[in-house]
């Protein structure tokens, strides 16, 4: 899946050619946990890389309602993860996933509070050529830059409430406003694509945009 709106650069290069070899778990899930996929997407505009977040709507049947996250959602029958990680972002967010570049696949993140396992799919796609326009299941949309999500100064830990229940979490304060802090599945797959970036950082002197390590404990 490579479309014609993401210029090749250096950094998606590198992202893709390490995760061409990145060990992700067999299908379909045999473990008794639900199957869910979530899209991963980025962007590099003139001084970094931004990754997309979105805000979920408050609704009484989401545990995670309200929570920062990526796009995406249940496997339907018959879909293979990256299938149902770009139906979710095109029916939550309305950007077409097909247009962009496929970039490879996390390892899957098994859920500590329920019982899921989520993959993630990596894709590059150019903000400024797609209008995203949002369904009932979203409350926002926004891009964070990644020398934000490395910055130690915005990794702490957190409180957060989930199932009626409050945890103190790893976290990431993201620089948007009024905006809950980064945690649970969608912060240990930002954490796991920056452990990533700084191997492939150390390994090839090519790759000098690529972020450099933050040191956190990764939690659900």
């Amino acid at each position: 899946m490579r479309g014609t709106s993401v210029q090749d650069n250096n950094f998606f290069d590198c992202i893709s050619k390490r995760l061409a070899n990145f060990s992700v778990a067999a299908e379909p899930c045999s473990d008794g946990r639900t199957p869910a996929s979530v899209a991963m997407i980025l962007h590099q505009d003139a001084h970094d890389i931004e990754m997309l977040f979105i805000q979920r709507a408050s609704h009484d049947l989401d545990p995670w309602s309200g929570h920062i996250a990526f796009p995406g959602g249940k496997l339907e029958e018959g879909e293979i993860p990256c299938q149902a990680a770009c139906r979710e972002t095109l029916e939550e967010i309305g950007i077409d996933l097909i247009e962009g570049t496929y970039l490879g696949r996390l390892s899957d993140i098994i859920g500590a509070n329920l019982p899921v396992r989520v993959s993630c799919c990596l894709f590059a796609v150019d903000k400024n050529r797609v209008r995203p326009a949002l369904n009932e299941e979203v409350r926002d949309l926004f891009w964070v830059a990644l020398s934000d999500l490395r910055d130690p100064v915005r990794h702490a830990r957190r409180p957060v409430a989930f199932d009626d229940k409050t945890f103190d979490v790893p976290a990431i304060q993201l620089p948007v406003d009024n905006m809950p802090v980064l945690w649970g599945i969608t912060y240990r797959l930002v954490m796991q694509l920056l452990g990533i970036l700084e191997d492939v950082r150390a390994e090839s002197e090519e790759c000098r945009r690529l972020p450099e390590k933050v040191e956190l404990t990764e939690e659900d």
